[in-house]
Parts: structure tokens; sequence; C-alpha cells
């Protein structure tokens, strides 16, 4: 018996611990605690396994990375953001995209399958690609994507966060030794589940079919 952790799960879960007050302005009509308690509410129905539909931020990754994928195809569709997807286009053309991959591990005790999807694999380098409308460095620094990404996948030695704007694109680089390990990464979380009585939930929902 084993149950799933993705980097989407995680993610969701971290975050709760969002600095919400920094996005707070003085013409908006919701608090710090409005968001906090909107981001338990999308935590708790990420781990029920609801469906979240597509909101515009969602959609424009997803066009972002379909137009980078286009280009190393050989197509040179017009778009508004062609030249920052053809500068990443660049960098991983020749690379495999949207790989699924899955690694059984333990942590803590718990039978865990670690489970993601790659944006690209190129000759060592792990590419993942990113809309924002803007960026600071370090942004990812404390991401479980890397991590969990190169533990999925022994051969890789480089992790690359691709973020663009639609017209500027930076670049957030991990090596292999600058990840942390991926139980100190993902115990935390299972502590959480067992401290707020969700673990019965987690393991009902997440529990691998296979």
């Amino acid at each position: 018996m084993r149950y799933t952790i993705t980097p989407s799960l995680l993610n969701s879960w971290l975050y709760m611990y969002t600095d919400f007050e920094k996005y707070i302005f003085d013409n908006s009509e919701k608090t710090a605690e409005d968001y906090r308690k909107a981001a338990h509410n999308d935590f708790l129905n990420t781990l029920r396994r609801i469906p979240i539909p597509t909101n515009e931020a969602m959609q424009k990754g997803i066009d972002f990375e379909n137009l980078i994928e286009a280009i190393c195809a050989g197509h040179s569709p017009e778009h508004k953001w062609f030249d920052a997807a053809n500068e990443i286009a660049n960098e991983v053309k020749g690379a495999q995209f949207q790989i699924t991959a899955k690694k059984d591990i333990e942590v803590a005790g718990w039978p865990i399958q670690l489970k993601g999807r790659l944006d690209s694999l190129k000759a060592g380098t792990v590419g993942d690609f990113k809309f924002s409308s803007k960026y600071e460095v370090g942004k990812f620094f404390s991401s479980p994507q890397h991590p969990i990404y190169m533990e999925l996948i022994s051969g890789a030695t480089i992790f690359v966060y691709y973020v663009s704007n639609g017209s500027r694109v930076w670049r957030e680089t991990y090596t292999r030794p600058e990840c942390r390990p991926v139980g100190e990464v993902i115990q935390p979380f299972l502590d959480y589940l067992q401290h707020a009585g969700l673990d019965s939930l987690y393991k009902e929902k997440w529990i691998v079919n296979e």
C-alpha cells in the first residue's frame, strides 16, 4: 500500500503559509485572513482531489508551454509572446516534453510514491516553464518541485525554472547538491496531516490503485 505525493499537492499545502499581508493594498476589500482561509479551502479541495477549474493565470501558463513546444517542433506561430517563448525553445529544443515519472520511497515510515510531470528533460537538465506577471530572485527556493524531480530523475544534474511574463525570461537554476533531501521536503507535510487530523482523508484519496 502506497500513497501518492506530487509537487502540486505540496505546493497547495505550502501556499497556506504565504505572507499574504504583503499582497494587501489600501483599496483591497479582502484581508490577509480572507486570503488565508481561501488558501486553506483550496488545499482541502486539492486533498479531496476535487478538480480545480482552469483560471486565467493557469490558462496563460498552459498557452505559454504549448507555444514553446510548438516552436521546438519547427512551427513559428504568430503570438505576442513569441520572442520570449523562442528564447526558451532555443535552449530546450531536442528535449523530451511532458514526461510522467514515478518512484517509490519511504518517508518517516510512510510508503510513498513520488509522481510528477516534467515540462522538459534534455541531457540531464530538467526544465520547468512558468508564466508569471512578476519575478523575484530566489522565488522558487523553497519549492518542493526541484527536490522531487531530482529524486525522480536519477540522471538529472540541473533543474531550471524558466520564468516569463511574455516579454522577458528569467532563469532560476539548482544543481543536485543544492536540492534538499526529498525526505526533508515531505516529512513536514505528513506531520501536518497527522496533527490536523487529515491523515485518514489523505490515505483515502491519495492511495495508489495500481
